[in-house]
């Protein structure tokens, strides 16, 4: 079975989306063929109205596991992903430095990964996905390993620090509340093969804070969520 069914899905600029639907419905995959890490069997990916094929340029990718490089201090393991490109070592740590101070990790930029915790971690990651100063940020559950404190802290310092930089974000993740709290969109995918069922908009102000789910917006947002990825479940374990 196809992992994916027909999709078309915009993101404009600085838009904050996020992803939710059943285990197993392709919302890594789609986020993988965005990011360039697959090739569809049919379709195209545009950026700026751009056809891309291969890696691209144009997003970072943080995944639920920081990827960080035990063996190299934070700033180094920030400034990676410019050393790949060949960007010259001074332009590059200045860069990292830049990103870091971004995140609130300045003062950590000789510590050692193993010295982190989990959400500092993730942090770095997120650090350096945005040296290449990417259109879009592509997220696949990247807070899921994280404690529910950590988890919630890590939700806004992401969430400001895209807004700060005007870049987009796609956002997987499992939890109908965080992705009602982070996003200006929810997109709801089908069961296996993966399709769009629903695209809502979730109108709140930024900056946000805990408070908004209680609202009615939130609430009736996700109640809506939730029944059709439960319908959704249910189909898919033949319950109904």
């Amino acid at each position: 079975m196809d992992a994916l069914g027909p999709i078309s899905l915009d993101i404009r600029e600085g838009e904050f989306v996020s992803v939710v639907g059943p285990s197993g419905c392709g919302k890594s995959t789609l986020m993988e063929i965005i990011g360039g890490l697959q090739d569809p069997d049919a379709g195209s990916v545009a950026i700026g109205g751009t056809d891309l094929a291969g890696p691209r340029d144009e997003t970072s990718i943080v995944f639920q596991d920081s990827a960080t490089l035990p063996w190299r201090t934070v700033l180094d393991n920030v400034a990676f992903a410019l050393e790949a490109k060949g960007v010259p070592r001074a332009a590059r740590l200045e860069i990292a430095r830049e990103r870091l101070a971004t995140v609130g990790l300045t003062d950590f930029a000789a510590h050692y990964p193993t010295q982190l915790s989990g959400g500092m971690r993730q942090r770095v990651a997120i650090a350096r996905a945005l040296t290449t100063d990417p259109d879009l940020i592509l997220a696949d559950e990247p807070f899921g390993a994280l404690d529910e404190q950590t988890r919630l802290l890590m939700s806004f310092e992401l969430l400001r620090v895209v807004e700060r930089l005007s870049c987009s974000v796609l956002f997987i993740t499992h939890s109908i509340q965080e992705a009602v709290l982070l996003s200006n969109r929810v997109v709801v995918m089908s069961a296996r093969p993966g399709r769009i069922l629903d695209d809502i908009p979730i109108d709140l102000p930024l900056p946000r804070g805990l408070d908004v789910l209680t609202t009615p917006v939130a609430t009736e947002a996700v109640g809506r969520i939730w029944a059709l990825i439960r319908r959704e479940a249910q189909l898919a374990m033949g319950l109904t």
